[in-house]
């Protein structure tokens, strides 16, 4: 059985859960450990079970506890070299990563985790790098990416092949230019190295979903320039035509998302 379970999902604490009855795989833990333990412990889930990380990028709501945790459970993190560069001069990271625990992957690649398939790709974002994973498992095909500047051929690709997608949904385009940010911040959250938007996801998913995709989890919601209700309905409306689609919004500081994705 494979489940799926979110953390929390936003500039708050980023951290997911793809799991088996005995292989466990963390992407990214920018939420504190506190919280961790009592979203494990309210799940019935075992910290020992959890056998790697893995990283998209180094941004502080990504990677904020990964070094403590690769620490106190002795787990592997995978990530690139740029990335395991920004987390070892992040500031907000004050607990490092062992370093018989740094393991690097290029971007690109492919390897096996456990009973996972592991494959990684470009995510264009104002970070020292980030990628995209998609995670086979049963002969299912899980994606996810976030923090998106803007969708690349190959992102679109991914999509294409994903059965059970979480994709990034940051902001509503108008909700932006209105809202409260100063004008530098807006143009980098809008920027082809920002945020993504509920319409650019939309318009993506209209013409890369396959009859394939089950379900698409939202994600990376900004608190401040979008509503979970506005993304969900921007995303069905647009998704009609793809009848028996499952849309789902991941909170932003709780758990979500918990579905099996394979029996």
């Amino acid at each position: 059985m494979l489940r799926f379970l979110s953390f929390g999902s936003g500039s708050s604490g980023n951290c997911y859960y793809l799991y088996t009855e005995n292989f466990g795989l963390l992407i990214d833990i920018g939420i504190s450990m506190r919280r961790l333990k009592k979203y494990f412990t309210d799940y019935g889930l075992h910290m020992s079970d959890v056998k790697a990380v893995i990283v998209t990028h180094d941004h502080a709501d990504h990677v904020k506890s990964v070094g403590q945790f690769s620490a106190l459970h002795d787990v592997p993190v995978y990530a690139t070299a740029l990335v395991h560069e920004g987390i070892a001069t992040n500031y907000c990271v004050r607990k490092k990563i062992p370093q018989q625990q740094v393991k690097t992957f290029v971007k690109g690649d492919s390897f096996d985790l456990g009973p996972f398939q592991v494959s990684t790709f470009d995510v264009p974002h104002d970070s020292k790098e980030n990628v995209g994973f998609q995670i086979s498992f049963g002969g299912k095909v899980f994606c996810l990416m976030t923090d998106i500047g803007h969708f690349t051929e190959e992102m679109q690709r991914y999509v294409g092949r994903a059965e059970y997608l979480v994709v990034e949904a940051n902001h509503d385009e108008d909700m932006l230019r209105r809202g409260p940010y100063p004008p530098h911040l807006k143009e980098r959250v809008a920027g082809d190295r920002g945020h993504l938007s509920n319409s650019r996801c939309a318009e993506v998913l209209v013409h890369c979903a396959s009859p394939a995709l089950k379900h698409v989890w939202l994600c990376h919601l900004s608190e401040e320039n979008n509503h979970p209700e506005l993304a969900r309905k921007t995303i069905e409306l647009a998704l009609n035509k793809h009848n028996g689609i499952a849309i789902d919004v991941l909170k932003r500081c709780s758990p979500s998302g918990d579905c099996i994705l394979c029996p």
